[in-house]
């Protein structure tokens, strides 16, 4: 469950992103969060990966209130994240399966577990063959994928994909999407923020819209989620 009651953010430089957001995203849900540059949906993922803290109200995620959180408690927080960039961030010097274990490595997963989990997380993204490749030696949106499964690695709980298919072809653009579709039927959230409209309107989800730091918009899925055929 996540909810902002009433969450206002400022800087420091004057700029007032977020002026009173209101918004409840249940468990399991998939959601697109639309707006133009400068809408203030940058900053409420910054506000969700606990980068950022709101000048007000409060952000209630699980058991966690992120305005109170102590700082030595935001690493267990972002456990429960997993969280795909528009860059893909991936290490260049790693292997595709190692980029996957690190993300488990740096929280104390076993050895034995990443042997037996890595594997399966790729071949969820169709990314089985891969294993052994850098990420050079892929195509961008095999690089994605590869972002999609280092976020899936420690088995969270939220999914946020931060314009996850900006910096690849309209065809890759699909598989993305497809994969994020398969990954909340499974059960887990997923909040895709992005700019591209004719994605959200074939996969009719929930559609939240950001104008000038409020939501302006907040339309319910219209239909059960079907995957965009290629």
């Amino acid at each position: 469950m996540i909810e902002f009651r009433n969450v206002k953010k400022s800087y420091p430089n004057g700029t007032v992103a977020l002026k009173g957001v209101n918004l409840h995203i249940d468990d399991g849900e998939f959601v697109f969060i639309v707006g133009h540059s400068g809408a203030g949906k940058t900053t409420l993922s910054k506000l969700l990966l606990c980068e950022e803290r709101p000048t007000s109200g409060n952000i209630i995620i699980g058991k966690y209130d992120l305005k109170t959180i102590p700082n030595r408690k935001i690493p267990h927080y972002r456990r429960q994240l997993g969280v795909v960039f528009q860059d893909f961030r991936l290490m260049p010097n790693k292997t595709v399966y190692e980029n996957v274990a690190f993300a488990m490595r740096v929280v104390g997963t076993p050895a034995r577990m990443i042997k037996r989990r890595v594997p399966a997380i790729l071949n969820t993204v169709n990314l089985g063959d891969k294993h052994s490749s850098f990420p050079d030696e892929i195509s961008g949106g095999e690089q994605q994928r590869v972002a999609l499964a280092r976020a899936l690695a420690n088995n969270p709980s939220v999914i946020i994909a931060d314009e996850p298919t900006g910096n690849i072809d309209p065809k890759m653009s699909v598989e993305i999407m497809n994969l994020l579709v398969k990954i909340n039927k499974l059960g887990k959230t997923v909040i895709v923020v992005t700019h591209e409209q004719s994605l959200v309107d074939y996969y009719k989800q929930r559609v939240i819209r950001i104008r000038d730091g409020l939501i302006v918009e907040d339309t319910k899925a219209e239909v059960n989620l079907n995957e965009k055929k290629i």
